[in-house]
């Protein structure tokens, strides 16, 4: 699956509310270039926040050749629709048409020259959905629905806005439009499980629009088993469990392993398993999970279980390495050095920045 390989790591630079990770499809100066020819593209990608890069990473558990390719949109080919329906960073996938400039007559021109025969059945129904993503095409989007749907009537459409057979997608973005019939649309119920309203919380919990997203860097998915060795409140292990892997946790604490079963019995349907133990000395058989996500402690003079910090993150991830083959680190700090001296291989790094006062280093691993 495509999730097994993310786009190598680039460039470092902290920007606000963005990954610093750089992948092939953006230039040393910000703007954006194609790497993948265009008979290539089959799926436009429209991503949640602003963390494109980042997004664009997680989307290629679901697709292949994900690439950025304006602000807010991005392309792929192959879709698994189960994994995009789980995604955080990427709000829908649409099956492309055309690629076009971010011009309404250039648009309409393409989605004529695209729809040929029109509906393959009589009486199809359909509506149009406009986007000036991020306003940065300053296009009209009423004005571009309408005379979208004007070509769709011509060639035999029926046009049905409360319930329609096919959505068409006109993404503009920057200087390009996507035109495609819309896939599939990702769950976007994670306010629901706010950490503040969980049966059990503790200051500092991560959200879970972001504990999805790393458990599925991890791997999280249908017959998947996903670890956290460090499970805390079990944010990540209900986000990996809800994407429909089987999932495991390991706390230090009594208190976090009883809070975890609290939250993952609201949560989750099917069963999980927690353990009080220590991350450095799992109680887990070698090769027996297909992924491992954690959030590290934070703060240089934590000492958890005894262990100074060092030696904390550098046991888990020795420990990591013998039962799975993948591992997403989440900390306030790079683990890097750490991560390559335990035996693993660091496919994309990313720094996102939370709040003034912290920003999350995030490791994807693979095994050497």
């Amino acid at each position: 699956m495509a999730g097994q390989s993310p786009p190598r790591v680039g460039g470092r630079e902290v920007v606000p509310g963005r990954s610093s990770y750089h992948a092939s499809s953006i230039r040393a100066n910000g703007t954006f270039k194609r790497t993948a020819p265009a008979e290539a593209r089959v799926y436009a990608l429209e991503f949640a926040g602003e963390a494109d890069t980042f997004a664009a990473t997680e989307a290629e558990v679901a697709a292949t050749d994900a690439e950025v390719v304006a602000p807010g949109v991005g392309v792929a080919r192959c879709l698994d629709e189960r994994r995009a329906r789980r995604l955080a960073y990427t709000r829908a996938v649409s099956r492309l048409l055309g690629e076009t400039d971010a011009d309404i007559a250039t648009a309409r021109e393409s989605l004529d020259a695209a729809v040929g025969d029109g509906p393959e059945e009589s009486g199809q129904t359909v509506a149009v959905h406009a986007r000036d993503v991020r306003a940065t095409a300053s296009i009209d989007t009423q004005r571009a629905e309408r005379a979208l749907g004007t070509v769709l009537v011509d060639h035999g459409y029926e046009v049905d806005l409360d319930d329609p057979d096919r959505e068409l997608r006109a993404l503009f973005a920057g200087d390009q439009c996507l035109l495609g019939w819309l896939t599939v649309e990702s769950v976007r119920d994670f306010g629901a499980r706010a950490p503040t309203d969980r049966p059990f919380f503790q200051p500092g919990s991560m959200a879970p629009l972001d504990a999805r997203a790393y458990a599925n860097l991890a791997g999280a998915g249908p017959d998947r088993t996903i670890l956290d060795p460090m499970c805390g409140t079990g944010g990540l292990l209900v986000e990996a469990g809800l994407a429909g892997s089987r999932v495991i946790g390991v706390d230090a604490q009594s208190k976090m392993v009883d809070g975890s079963r609290e939250n993952l019995t609201a949560y989750l349907d099917g069963e999980f398993r927690l353990v009080r133990g220590d991350a450095t000395r799992l109680p887990v058989s070698a090769e027996a999970v297909d992924g491992v996500v954690f959030d590290a402690p934070y703060g240089r003079q934590s000492k958890i279980a005894n262990h100074a910090l060092d030696d904390l993150v550098g046991g888990t991830l020795r420990e990591a390495a013998h039962v799975a083959s993948r591992c997403v680190l989440v900390a306030d700090r790079d683990w890097t050095e750490t991560a390559t001296a335990a035996g693993w291989r660091v496919e994309a790094s990313f720094e996102r920045r939370v709040h003034a006062s912290l920003v999350r280093h995030v490791l994807v691993l693979d095994a050497e």
